[in-house]
């Protein structure tokens, strides 16, 4: 007799699933990333005093969520716009004195002063985008796979192969485009 095991799932997952689990596109996450942390450094500003440690802690889960909730199409734009998030949300805590140029200067001074929390915030958002990548090849090589082996015969599948490249629309002498090198070797020669 066999024997089935059966997992449990720890509570913790199960209270991690009841959460929202929204998909974003790139420039959405972006977005999201942007105003949430420019709200978070306004109220930092407004109860903290403009304390950067206090914004800098609430900088990584801001970081996490928008690698988490980033669709699986534009994962790449997660590590990317957590580091222009930081520099959005920043800029109401960097203090400077009057002026434009007082301004960025004080924006600069924040931003190189507290490049650890970038840094930290980045290498979170990259490392679940990594994550989430590479188990969406694995899913994807299993997905294949299980097509392979559940789907018609490999004797089967040769020849509709065949006859799909057989039934192509034949490339036309002296016709550029797509056809280039390998279309001059499949074209008969012309008769005189």
């Amino acid at each position: 007799m066999y024997r089935v095991r059966v997992r449990s799932v720890p509570p913790v997952v199960l209270a991690l699933r009841r959460f929202p689990n929204p998909r974003l596109t790139g420039i959405g996450a972006g977005l999201f990333a942007s105003l949430t942390m420019f709200v978070l450094a306004c109220v930092d500003r407004l109860l903290f005093d403009s304390s950067e440690l206090v914004f800098g802690l609430l900088f990584l889960p801001v970081s996490a969520l928008t690698a988490l909730w980033v669709r699986p199409a534009d994962l790449v734009t997660a590590p990317i716009s957590v580091p222009i998030a930081f520099a959005v949300g920043v800029f109401p805590i960097s203090g400077g004195s009057e002026g434009l140029g007082g301004q960025i200067m004080g924006l600069v001074t924040t931003l190189a002063v507290h490049a650890g929390w970038l840094y930290g915030g980045t290498l979170i958002a990259g490392l679940i985008a990594s994550v989430r990548k590479v188990r969406q090849m694995r899913a994807r090589r299993r997905y294949v796979l299980a097509q392979g082996r559940g789907g018609t015969p490999a004797s089967e599948r040769a020849p509709r192969a065949a006859s799909a490249a057989a039934a192509a629309k034949p490339v036309r002498a002296g016709a550029g485009g797509a056809g280039g090198a390998a279309g001059a070797v499949a074209r008969r020669p012309q008769r005189p």
